[in-house]
Protein backbone atom coordinates (compact mmCIF):
# COMPACT_ATOMS: atom_id res chain seq x y z
CA UNK A 1 0.00 0.00 0.00
CA UNK A 2 1.07 3.31 -1.12
CA UNK A 3 0.76 6.87 0.78
CA UNK A 4 -1.70 8.62 2.22
CA UNK A 5 -5.42 9.83 0.70
CA UNK A 6 -6.95 6.81 -1.60
CA UNK A 7 -5.07 3.45 -0.96
CA UNK A 8 -3.12 2.84 -3.81
CA UNK A 9 -1.55 -1.28 -3.89
CA UNK A 10 1.54 -2.35 -5.37
CA UNK A 11 1.53 -5.05 -7.62
CA UNK A 12 2.30 -8.59 -6.99
CA UNK A 13 4.72 -8.85 -9.04
CA UNK A 14 6.17 -5.57 -8.00
CA UNK A 15 6.19 -7.01 -4.48
CA UNK A 16 8.10 -10.57 -5.80
CA UNK A 17 10.47 -8.47 -7.52
CA UNK A 18 11.69 -6.58 -4.29
CA UNK A 19 11.23 -9.53 -2.43
CA UNK A 20 13.73 -11.63 -4.67
CA UNK A 21 16.12 -8.95 -5.03
CA UNK A 22 15.74 -8.99 -0.88
CA UNK A 23 16.32 -13.01 -0.81
CA UNK A 24 19.19 -12.69 -3.15
CA UNK A 25 21.32 -9.80 -1.05
CA UNK A 26 21.14 -12.57 1.79
CA UNK A 27 18.06 -11.26 3.32
CA UNK A 28 16.23 -14.10 5.49
CA UNK A 29 12.93 -12.34 6.60
CA UNK A 30 10.21 -10.13 4.72
CA UNK A 31 8.33 -7.56 6.37
CA UNK A 32 5.34 -6.53 4.37
CA UNK A 33 4.38 -3.20 5.56
CA UNK A 34 1.95 -0.28 3.90
CA UNK A 35 -1.26 2.09 5.27
CA UNK A 36 -4.13 -0.06 5.80
CA UNK A 37 -2.17 -3.49 4.89
CA UNK A 38 -5.07 -5.02 5.47
CA UNK A 39 -6.65 -3.66 2.61
CA UNK A 40 -3.86 -4.50 0.20
CA UNK A 41 -5.53 -5.08 -3.22
CA UNK A 42 -8.82 -3.58 -3.14
CA UNK A 43 -8.34 -1.61 -5.88
CA UNK A 44 -6.53 -4.38 -7.95
CA UNK A 45 -9.21 -7.24 -7.18
CA UNK A 46 -6.52 -9.28 -5.26
CA UNK A 47 -5.84 -9.56 -1.76
CA UNK A 48 -3.23 -9.71 1.15
CA UNK A 49 -3.95 -13.52 1.48
CA UNK A 50 -3.36 -13.84 -2.41
CA UNK A 51 0.04 -11.76 -1.65
CA UNK A 52 1.27 -13.82 1.20
CA UNK A 53 0.61 -17.06 -0.75
CA UNK A 54 2.92 -16.09 -3.74
CA UNK A 55 5.62 -14.87 -1.25
CA UNK A 56 5.16 -18.23 0.02
CA UNK A 57 6.47 -20.06 -3.02
CA UNK A 58 9.82 -18.05 -3.08
CA UNK A 59 11.96 -19.70 -0.40
CA UNK A 60 11.31 -16.84 2.24
CA UNK A 61 12.67 -18.36 5.58
CA UNK A 62 10.53 -15.50 7.70
CA UNK A 63 7.79 -13.43 6.55
CA UNK A 64 6.00 -10.80 9.15
CA UNK A 65 2.87 -8.23 8.63
CA UNK A 66 2.76 -5.09 9.82
CA UNK A 67 -0.16 -3.65 11.17
CA UNK A 68 -3.60 -5.06 10.43
CA UNK A 69 -7.04 -4.00 10.54
CA UNK A 70 -9.15 -6.84 12.77
CA UNK A 71 -11.99 -5.96 10.34
CA UNK A 72 -10.23 -6.95 7.58
CA UNK A 73 -8.74 -10.49 8.82
CA UNK A 74 -10.49 -12.80 6.34
CA UNK A 75 -10.61 -16.35 6.78
CA UNK A 76 -7.63 -17.12 4.39
CA UNK A 77 -5.66 -14.46 5.56
CA UNK A 78 -6.53 -15.83 9.50
CA UNK A 79 -5.76 -19.59 7.87
CA UNK A 80 -1.87 -18.16 7.35
CA UNK A 81 -1.09 -16.17 10.39
CA UNK A 82 -2.24 -19.24 12.41
CA UNK A 83 -1.49 -22.23 10.28
CA UNK A 84 1.78 -21.13 7.86
CA UNK A 85 5.22 -21.53 10.14
CA UNK A 86 6.79 -19.21 7.96
CA UNK A 87 4.33 -16.78 9.01
CA UNK A 88 5.86 -15.20 12.22
CA UNK A 89 3.89 -15.79 15.42
CA UNK A 90 3.11 -12.15 15.90
CA UNK A 91 0.31 -9.79 14.78
CA UNK A 92 0.15 -6.32 15.20
CA UNK A 93 -3.42 -5.01 15.14
CA UNK A 94 -4.59 -1.59 14.24
CA UNK A 95 -6.75 -1.51 17.61
CA UNK A 96 -6.45 2.62 18.07
CA UNK A 97 -9.00 2.00 21.42
CA UNK A 98 -10.91 -0.30 23.72
CA UNK A 99 -14.26 1.77 23.71
CA UNK A 100 -17.22 1.83 21.59
CA UNK A 101 -18.01 5.09 21.67
CA UNK A 102 -14.49 6.18 20.57
CA UNK A 103 -14.19 3.90 18.33
CA UNK A 104 -16.61 4.86 16.44
CA UNK A 105 -16.23 8.54 16.49
CA UNK A 106 -13.08 7.76 15.18
CA UNK A 107 -14.69 6.22 12.56
CA UNK A 108 -13.01 2.60 12.90
CA UNK A 109 -14.95 -0.79 11.34
CA UNK A 110 -14.73 -2.69 14.21
CA UNK A 111 -16.05 -2.77 18.04
CA UNK A 112 -13.95 -3.72 21.13
CA UNK A 113 -15.91 -7.30 21.53
CA UNK A 114 -14.36 -7.67 18.04
CA UNK A 115 -11.19 -7.48 18.66
CA UNK A 116 -11.63 -9.73 21.86
CA UNK A 117 -13.05 -12.23 19.67
CA UNK A 118 -10.69 -12.46 16.67
CA UNK A 119 -7.76 -12.53 19.28
CA UNK A 120 -9.43 -15.19 21.65
CA UNK A 121 -9.93 -16.88 17.95
CA UNK A 122 -5.87 -16.72 17.12
CA UNK A 123 -5.07 -17.49 20.36
CA UNK A 124 -7.01 -21.00 20.57
CA UNK A 125 -5.78 -21.56 16.83
CA UNK A 126 -1.75 -21.00 17.51
CA UNK A 127 -1.13 -20.64 21.61
CA UNK A 128 2.00 -18.79 20.88
CA UNK A 129 1.00 -15.99 18.90
CA UNK A 130 2.19 -12.97 20.12
CA UNK A 131 -0.30 -9.43 20.18
CA UNK A 132 0.87 -6.11 19.28
CA UNK A 133 -1.76 -2.87 18.93
CA UNK A 134 -2.04 0.67 18.36
CA UNK A 135 -3.12 2.85 20.68
CA UNK A 136 -4.82 6.19 20.84
CA UNK A 137 -5.03 8.13 24.38
CA UNK A 138 -7.14 11.08 24.44
CA UNK A 139 -8.95 11.34 21.42
CA UNK A 140 -11.78 13.90 21.39
CA UNK A 141 -14.34 13.08 23.70
CA UNK A 142 -12.75 10.53 25.53
CA UNK A 143 -14.16 10.53 28.69
CA UNK A 144 -12.64 8.58 32.39
CA UNK A 145 -14.44 5.47 31.55
CA UNK A 146 -14.07 5.54 28.41
CA UNK A 147 -10.06 5.51 28.61
CA UNK A 148 -10.68 3.15 31.16
CA UNK A 149 -12.23 0.67 28.66
CA UNK A 150 -8.96 1.01 26.50
CA UNK A 151 -6.70 0.50 29.91
CA UNK A 152 -8.81 -3.07 29.75
CA UNK A 153 -7.99 -3.66 26.39
CA UNK A 154 -4.13 -4.81 27.25
CA UNK A 155 -4.88 -7.30 30.11
CA UNK A 156 -8.16 -8.65 27.87
CA UNK A 157 -6.37 -8.68 24.51
CA UNK A 158 -2.52 -9.69 25.64
CA UNK A 159 -1.33 -6.71 24.48
CA UNK A 160 2.49 -7.37 24.53
CA UNK A 161 3.76 -5.26 22.04
CA UNK A 162 1.91 -1.70 22.19
CA UNK A 163 2.59 1.22 19.95
CA UNK A 164 0.72 3.90 22.09
CA UNK A 165 0.66 7.64 21.55
CA UNK A 166 -1.36 10.69 22.56
CA UNK A 167 -3.73 12.06 20.37
CA UNK A 168 -2.39 14.69 17.67
CA UNK A 169 -5.06 16.98 16.47
CA UNK A 170 -4.81 17.42 12.52
CA UNK A 171 -6.65 20.85 11.20
CA UNK A 172 -9.39 20.37 9.13
CA UNK A 173 -10.22 16.35 10.25
CA UNK A 174 -13.54 15.66 11.65
CA UNK A 175 -11.94 15.13 15.41
CA UNK A 176 -10.65 18.66 15.10
CA UNK A 177 -13.91 19.70 15.81
CA UNK A 178 -14.76 17.50 18.48
CA UNK A 179 -14.69 18.55 21.98
CA UNK A 180 -10.73 18.11 23.26
CA UNK A 181 -9.45 16.26 25.73
CA UNK A 182 -6.60 18.35 27.37
CA UNK A 183 -2.80 18.05 25.86
CA UNK A 184 -1.37 16.86 29.53
CA UNK A 185 -4.26 14.87 30.11
CA UNK A 186 -4.05 12.89 26.83
CA UNK A 187 0.19 12.73 27.64
CA UNK A 188 -0.90 10.82 31.28
CA UNK A 189 -3.36 8.92 29.63
CA UNK A 190 -0.66 7.59 26.89
CA UNK A 191 1.99 7.03 30.01
CA UNK A 192 -0.47 5.01 31.60
CA UNK A 193 -0.93 2.77 29.08
CA UNK A 194 2.49 2.15 28.29
CA UNK A 195 3.01 1.57 32.12
CA UNK A 196 0.47 -1.23 31.91
CA UNK A 197 1.71 -2.60 28.55
CA UNK A 198 5.01 -2.43 30.13
CA UNK A 199 3.99 -4.75 33.00
CA UNK A 200 1.86 -6.98 30.62
CA UNK A 201 4.94 -7.29 28.49
CA UNK A 202 7.61 -8.03 31.10
CA UNK A 203 5.12 -10.65 32.52
CA UNK A 204 5.00 -12.47 28.91
CA UNK A 205 8.69 -12.43 28.78
CA UNK A 206 9.39 -14.11 32.17
CA UNK A 207 7.33 -16.76 31.20
CA UNK A 208 9.45 -17.23 27.94
CA UNK A 209 12.16 -17.93 30.65
CA UNK A 210 13.33 -21.86 29.48
CA UNK A 211 11.74 -22.22 26.51
CA UNK A 212 13.63 -22.68 23.09
CA UNK A 213 13.05 -20.31 19.61
CA UNK A 214 14.78 -19.52 16.67
CA UNK A 215 16.31 -15.98 16.17
CA UNK A 216 17.59 -14.50 13.69
CA UNK A 217 20.69 -12.80 14.40
CA UNK A 218 21.45 -8.95 13.81
CA UNK A 219 24.86 -7.36 12.19
CA UNK A 220 26.28 -6.78 15.80
CA UNK A 221 25.68 -10.85 16.17
CA UNK A 222 24.24 -10.49 19.95
CA UNK A 223 21.29 -9.56 19.09
CA UNK A 224 17.36 -10.02 17.40
CA UNK A 225 14.20 -11.46 17.47
CA UNK A 226 12.64 -15.01 18.24
CA UNK A 227 9.45 -15.91 16.08
CA UNK A 228 7.17 -14.39 18.23
CA UNK A 229 9.22 -10.85 18.17
CA UNK A 230 10.75 -11.47 21.75
CA UNK A 231 13.69 -9.34 21.63
CA UNK A 232 16.93 -11.52 22.50
CA UNK A 233 20.49 -10.90 23.31
CA UNK A 234 22.70 -13.59 23.37
CA UNK A 235 25.12 -14.65 25.59
CA UNK A 236 27.93 -15.02 23.53
CA UNK A 237 28.26 -13.61 19.82
CA UNK A 238 26.97 -15.35 16.46
CA UNK A 239 27.21 -15.32 13.31
CA UNK A 240 25.32 -11.90 12.18
CA UNK A 241 22.44 -12.68 9.52
CA UNK A 242 21.91 -16.36 10.97
CA UNK A 243 18.54 -18.02 12.40
CA UNK A 244 19.75 -20.34 15.33
CA UNK A 245 18.28 -22.09 17.74
CA UNK A 246 18.46 -20.32 21.39
CA UNK A 247 17.37 -21.09 24.80
CA UNK A 248 15.63 -18.30 26.55
CA UNK A 249 17.41 -18.12 30.37
CA UNK A 250 16.09 -15.03 31.80
CA UNK A 251 14.82 -11.53 31.57
CA UNK A 252 16.76 -8.87 31.36
CA UNK A 253 14.42 -5.29 31.13
CA UNK A 254 12.26 -5.82 27.97
CA UNK A 255 14.95 -8.08 26.90
CA UNK A 256 15.53 -12.24 26.60
CA UNK A 257 19.01 -13.43 27.26
CA UNK A 258 19.62 -16.46 25.45
CA UNK A 259 21.95 -19.08 25.01
CA UNK A 260 22.54 -20.74 21.34
CA UNK A 261 21.89 -24.27 21.18
CA UNK A 262 24.47 -26.46 19.54
CA UNK A 263 23.31 -28.93 16.98
CA UNK A 264 24.27 -31.92 19.37
CA UNK A 265 22.27 -30.87 21.86
CA UNK A 266 19.37 -30.28 19.22
CA UNK A 267 19.42 -33.85 18.67
CA UNK A 268 20.20 -34.84 21.69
Amino acid sequence: MLARGTARSASVEAVLDAARTALTRGQREIVLTGVDLASYGDDSGTSLATLVEALLVLPVERLRLSSLDPDRIDDALFALLTQEKRVMPHVHLSLQAGDDMVLARMKRRHRRADAVRLIERLKAARPEIAIGADLIAGFPTEDDAMFVNSLALIDDCDIVFGHIFPYSQRAGTPAARMPQVGRTVARERAATLREANARRRQGWLDAQAGRTATMLVERDGLTGHAENFAAVTLAAPAAPGTIIDVRLTARDGDRMIATQIEAKDIAA
